[in-house]
């Protein structure tokens, strides 16, 4: 019995720290990845999929006719994305082993909350980037009515979503959640400032709940539409995650 406990705080200290990947694709993950086809190119594209976990989207995007590279820091992640994924490799947002110039698409899905340095990650994201290609970025939005990753609380994680934590002043925020960030607009701007990036799209998406419609579908459905139709509004600075767009810009 105590071995399966080690096992459960393992695996949760794991997810505090690298967040869960998409282990199942339903609609809320079909939708996202609509959204990617929209505003980046993907037939015929090099794509970079920056913290791709076990690689669902990096195997739909290979479907979908783009030239795949998967990375991310955990092994075990990767050796799962390669049983379905062709290029697979275990490396650092902060330190890509790519030369510049080398990808028309990056997509970074909800990753860069859970990176060590993000300034440094989107810089390689730029880098690495052919003038003209694009960076998707799926991150948290702190005005988000909870923190999904969980919290800590007298030194012990409790896995699941907490309210209004990310409305807490930074200082009692991180004190909570240390292991995850939450982005203001500010955050993100403060980010790609001076890199030679351009925002082409921005906004901010609601959840699907693919988990409510599983159990009470009328429910979950009707939630979804409201929140779909929020998206149309100014309330959709509280969805869950900002969808980000940028375009590398040519050099002078």
């Amino acid at each position: 019995m105590a071995n399966g406990i080690d096992d459960i705080r393992r695996d949760l200290n794991k997810a505090a720290v690298l967040g869960h990947p998409s282990y199942v694709w339903r609609a809320g993950q079909q939708r996202r990845f609509e959204m990617i086809r929209r505003w980046a190119q993907v037939e015929g594209a090099r794509v970079l999929v920056d913290g791709a976990g076990i690689g669902m989207y990096s195997r739909h995007l290979e479907a979908a006719g783009a030239w795949v590279v998967s990375i991310d820091i955990d092994l075990p992640s990767m050796v799962e994305a390669h049983r379905h994924t062709a290029h697979c490799l275990v490396a650092a947002g902060e330190q890509l082993p790519f030369p510049a110039n080398a990808f028309d698409t990056i997509l970074s899905h909800e990753v860069l909350e859970h990176v060590a340095d993000d300034a440094a990650a989107v810089a390689e994201m730029a880098r690495v980037l052919k003038p003209g290609g694009r960076a998707v970025i799926f991150v948290p939005n702190r005005l988000y009515f909870f923190e999904t990753h969980g919290h800590y609380w007298k030194g012990k994680y409790h896995f699941g979503n907490t309210p209004l934590i990310n409305y807490l002043p930074d200082r009692w925020r991180n004190r909570l959640a240390p292991h995850v960030r939450a982005y203001r607009a500010g955050d993100l701007r403060r980010l790609i400032e001076g890199l030679p990036l351009k925002i082409i799209y921005w906004t901010q998406i609601y959840p699907g709940y693919d988990n409510i419609i599983a159990r009470q579908p009328a429910l979950g459905k009707t939630v979804r539409g409201f929140t779909r139709f929020l998206e149309k509004t100014p309330l959709r600075i509280f969805g869950i995650s900002h969808f980000l767009v940028l375009e590398k810009q040519t050099a002078p």
